[in-house]
């Protein structure tokens, strides 16, 4: 199919941009390079400089490249931003998601894959996180995604769109040989703050919290290859030629790791001792985090190739030891 890729030069966009080539898809990005790296993008594909919000642009894009499917990455994920800029992340996360869909409308483009993340379910009430846990955000980035998830339920019901959403945790890797990964200014996600620690990069890597009633007393999370969650969006194709099909799935390797496993783990794969200090808890913090990703296993066919957290780990180190200062 020809697929648009929404916030393709992104991290998760651009692996998914690879794997949709691997299985036979004709990609096309759009991407306004905010976050994204143009570099991120091979030559030979459509690449569009434009914003999603900007209706009459897309439109056209849908047309004229008679595009079958849009897959949807282009959101602010930020969360401490979201709580300081909520206007900001309600108009990118929600307002021009809103306008990217009345563009599929006009268009009669009907089935859509959209990022979401495990925010929306805030502090669940019990672990693994299942779909029908209740979704209830406590930041503005959860909730922008979450409101998108209503926006799809609304058009499956009343234009027949079909959509599959993907609810998933701590994306992290990069590609296999190492020629995209992970460039975030800032960065937060914690995988790339160690290596960089442990390459000189950054001074040290906080700990936030060694009290949690947890195995080591750091926080546990669940660390999902990159290329892993881009081929679960693929598996979904199939299933979204049912006229108003609602799909969600939660994308997860079910095996959470601790703060200090991560630091021991990047040391292992680096060869480089990680400085740490250990801090006080932050705020809004919970113990732990994990998917039961049994659905989408079971209805996608979806398998890890990345199970273990440091084959993931040596991924990311593979991109980030050859690309010291990223895509520049």
């Amino acid at each position: 199919m020809k697929v648009l890729v929404a916030g393709g030069a992104g991290y998760i966009g651009s692996h998914c941009v690879r794997q949709l080539q691997a299985a036979g898809h004709s990609p096309i990005v759009v991407d306004n390079l905010v976050f994204g790296h143009r570099q991120a993008i091979a030559a030979d594909i459509p690449f569009y400089p434009l914003d999603l919000g900007d209706h009459k642009a897309m439109v056209r894009l849908l047309d004229q490249e008679k595009i079958e499917l849009v897959m949807h990455f282009a959101a602010f994920a930020y969360v401490g931003e979201s709580v300081t800029d909520p206007r900001g992340y309600y108009e990118n996360n929600s307002v021009a998601t809103l306008r990217l869909l009345e563009a599929m409308l006009d268009v009669g483009v009907g089935k859509f894959v959209f990022s979401s993340t495990c925010a929306t379910y805030g502090e669940p009430e019990k672990l693994p996180i299942t779909e029908d846990l209740p979704q209830s955000p406590i930041n503005p980035y959860g909730q922008t995604k979450l409101d998108v998830e209503h926006m799809l339920k609304a058009f499956a019901h009343a234009y027949g769109m079909s959509f599959a959403a993907f609810r998933y945790f701590n994306a992290a890797g990069a590609a296999e040989d190492g020629s995209i990964g992970e460039d975030h200014n800032p960065e937060t996600h914690l995988i790339p703050l160690v290596i960089d620690a442990a390459t000189g990069k950054r001074e040290n890597i906080k700990i936030f919290g060694t009290d949690y009633p947890t195995p080591d007393g750091t926080c546990l999370r669940d660390y999902v290859h990159v290329d892993d969650l881009s081929r679960a969006h693929i598996a979904a194709f199939p299933l979204l030629e049912n006229k108003g099909q609602q799909l969600f799935y939660n994308l997860g390797t079910g095996k959470p790791n601790s703060v200090r496993e991560i630091i021991t783990a990047v040391e292992a794969v680096s060869g480089l001792k990680v400085p740490l200090v250990e801090a006080p808890r932050r705020a809004g913090d919970p113990p732990a985090l994990y998917a039961d990703s049994s659905k989408a296993m079971r209805e996608l066919g979806w398998q890890l190739q990345y199970p273990d957290v440091t084959k993931t780990i040596e991924t990311a180190w593979r991109w980030h030891r050859d690309h010291p200062n990223g895509f520049v």
